[in-house]
């Protein structure tokens, strides 16, 4: 028994080992050794002239060897035959026609090259576990009626948890006790931290940089927002691009016909052209193996394998890091060829929820008064109205007026006694009976064009104790907040040629005109039904089509599945805890600013133009180099093996290289300075970022 475990040991050290040999870094600084000898027998021998210099080159061949026969082993062992199986036969051949210097300089370039691929998608596998980091190990959850230290991943639903300042929150949970700040940038780009009190949201990974906390566990770890997202990413990396899903079809079948057509050159060269075998002669030229292993190794396909996947996983990790989820590098295509994007309005270019932005006096001395009032009666209600009031009473520093006999009416207000006086929020139906005659029409008149305008009023009124028939009266108007960036995400999408830009929603017309003339939008569709806007974005669909664009339709990823689904891209906008935004999209935005739309798609259309670069340059050395073997070959004017060589994993180089700049996309200091922007004349009175509800 001892003997099988402690072979077992030995066989887990093994592994280890020969792992730790064959990873990216060790194949760096392998192929650096190997480069380095290289070099030195080159110089040796060419300056120096001195004998040995030979041994340098067998040795830097030999370490070539090691990486690249491991690595062809493993292709042949699946019973596959690629790129890696034809540059240790180019290496080998060349060793055994007299030239072990090209041989070595092949097989380093090759594993100089393959280590910096793997480099770079470990790097973009970085950026994107980077999020695992986020998740706390540990927890102060309430156990046995102490506070304990536990586990993370053993929390569960209901239990509750102590975020103290400078913690990450452990799980999704929901705010019981006290108030802070979160810091949500890690997850979701956002740099302005996010205040939060007793009710609201918290998500895994987030850091509460302000007050102690305590929370009520929403979601266990296995199941929270930041899970989810790893999820999706993981789930992303593993798709292919169009493109790349041909690439990895034709590779095997490239790397076969590249192998017979240096065959049938070979055979060409000797028998037809009477060229000798290994050469050169100098009455019947360059070798005919010589000129095969250099078709074999131009011809062989590295960079264009390699070209879109490099890139495209750079993208999505940049985008994860920037707070937008691309799943999979064909949603990524997709939004490259956008040419027209539909909105949907509350909840994509509104938060949809109504905010206060204006107190009007119709008879009242004191606004702030008004407001601390209005607070006062709302203080305990979830309704959206009451949130807005206490959050507007927050940003003025009004503090809630005491209320007494406080009573919730369903369907109509709210009312209390504030200094011995009757106080009523709500309807004006409800508020009526209370407010003085005399400012009954003037009342009306003003709820009349705050309707007609599409924002929301409430009347508040409070009568005099010692006069029944007078009293004060004033109109609370709110609407529905825009999303930070919707104005300026107008301008940057027309910027990169994408109209119309249309606005589809259930909501009246009235309201819809509001907003649409507000933000400037090329169309706007009201009182719409699920279906309409199905029929519409494939309407938009068949149009763009004659212009071989696409169609983009951001929603809120809650009541717009079917034309999400049906869009060339969908994208949903919400926060890290939309469960329904996480799985209906292609593309899911996880900041609440609009400012990242534009920004994903011109980093879309980065990665497209990075692909089509790569696979340019790819190609080209291809076609070129091989065109130049031949015809030189056949001229009596051979291109040096060394020369086919640098070309063709030099190239790999520069398209690994040019993939990893798309880990630094960064936005143009024009859309940063943009981003929350919104003309308050062209919403009337509602004022900046607010429109109509």
């Amino acid at each position: 028994m001892a003997s099988d475990e402690s072979t077992s040991k030995q066989a887990g050290h093994a592994r280890s080992f020969w792992q730790s040999v064959f990873a990216p870094q060790t194949r760096l600084r392998g192929a650096i050794v190997a480069g380095v000898l290289l070099g030195l027998g080159y110089a040796l021998h060419n300056w120096q002239g001195l004998p040995g210099t030979a041994s340098l080159h067998w040795v830097s061949l030999a370490i070539g060897l090691l990486f690249g026969s491991h690595a062809a082993w493993g292709v042949l062992r699946e019973g596959k035959f690629d790129i890696d199986v034809l540059m240790v036969i180019a290496a080998l051949l060349a060793a055994a026609v007299g030239h072990p210097e090209e041989g070595a300089l092949l097989l380093f370039l090759f594993t100089l090259a393959g280590a910096l691929e793997d480099l770079a998608m470990e790097r973009t596998q970085r950026e994107v576990e980077a999020l695992h980091a986020l998740m706390p190990k540990e927890a102060l959850v309430w156990r046995g009626g102490v506070w304990v230290e536990a586990d993370a991943q053993t929390l569960e639903t209901g239990e509750r948890v102590k975020i103290r300042g400078g913690e990450r929150v452990p799980v999704d949970a929901r705010v019981s006790e006290g108030a802070t700040s979160i810091d949500q940038s890690t997850i979701t780009g956002e740099s302005v931290p996010r205040d939060v009190a007793a009710g609201e949201e918290i998500y895994a990974g987030t850091v509460n940089v302000d007050n102690p906390i305590e929370a009520v566990v929403l979601r266990p770890a296995r199941e929270s927002s930041l899970q989810k997202i790893m999820n999706l990413v993981t789930q992303a990396r593993e798709q292919r691009e169009p493109v790349q899903q041909v690439i990895d079809k034709v590779g095997q079948v490239y790397s076969i016909g590249v192998m017979v057509l240096s065959l049938i050159v070979f055979l060409v060269w000797w028998l037809v052209l009477d060229r000798p075998i290994l050469g050169p002669d100098e009455t019947r030229g360059t070798g005919a193996l010589m000129t095969a292993i250099t078709l074999l190794i131009v011809c062989s396909p590295c960079a264009l394998v390699i070209a879109t996947p490099t890139a495209t996983l750079a993208a999505i990790a940049r985008a994860a890091k920037g707070g937008v989820l691309f799943k999979g590098g064909s949603a990524m295509a997709r939004l490259a060829t956008v040419g027209a994007v539909c909105f949907d309005k509350t909840g994509t270019l509104t938060f949809g929820r109504p905010r206060l932005y204006e107190v009007h006096p119709v008879a009242w001395s004191d606004a702030n008064q008004l407001l601390g009032v209005a607070a006062g009666l709302e203080a305990d209600s979830t309704h959206p109205i009451a949130s807005a009031i206490r959050d507007a009473a927050k940003e003025r520093g009004v503090v809630p007026e005491p209320i007494e006999n406080l009573d919730n009416i369903v369907a109509r207000g709210l009312q209390g006694r504030h200094q011995g006086a009757t106080v009523r929020l709500g309807r004006y139906a409800f508020v009526e009976e209370i407010i003085p005659v005399c400012f009954r029409n003037r009342t009306k008149e003003l709820l009349s064009r705050i309707q007609s305008r599409g924002h929301i009023a409430v009347v508040i009124a409070k009568q005099d104790a010692q006069m029944p028939e007078g009293g004060q009266v004033a109109v609370l108007i709110m609407a529905d907040a825009v999303r930070p960036g919707a104005d300026s995400l107008v301008e940057q999408l027309h910027a990169l040629d994408i109209r119309p830009l249309r606005m589809l929603t259930g909501d009246n017309r009235a309201t819809a005109e509001r907003v649409a003339r507000g933000l400037n939008l090329d169309a706007f569709d009201a009182e719409l039904l699920p279906e309409d806007k199905l029929r519409i974005v494939n309407e938009m669909k068949q149009e763009q089509a004659l212009r071989k664009r696409g169609v983009a339709l951001i929603g809120d990823g809650v009541n717009d599945a079917p034309a999400l689904a049906t869009a060339t891209v969908g994208m949903a906008i919400g926060t890290i805890g939309t469960a329904a935004a996480l799985e209906s999209a292609d593309v899911v935005l996880l900041s609440d600013t609009l400012a990242t739309v534009p920004w994903s798609v011109r980093l879309a259309r980065r990665a497209r133009q990075t692909v089509r670069a790569n696979l340019t340059l790819a190609l080209s050395v291809i076609i070129l180099m091989a065109i130049a073997t031949l015809v030189g070959s056949w001229l009596l004017r051979p291109v040096p093996l060394a020369i086919g060589v640098l070309a063709h994993e030099g190239g790999t180089v520069l398209v690994v290289l040019n993939s990893l700049r798309l880990l630094w996309f960064e936005v143009n200091s024009r859309t940063s300075d943009t981003i929350v922007r919104v003309d308050s004349r062209r919403f009337g009175e509602a004022g900046p970022h607010v429109a109509a509800a």
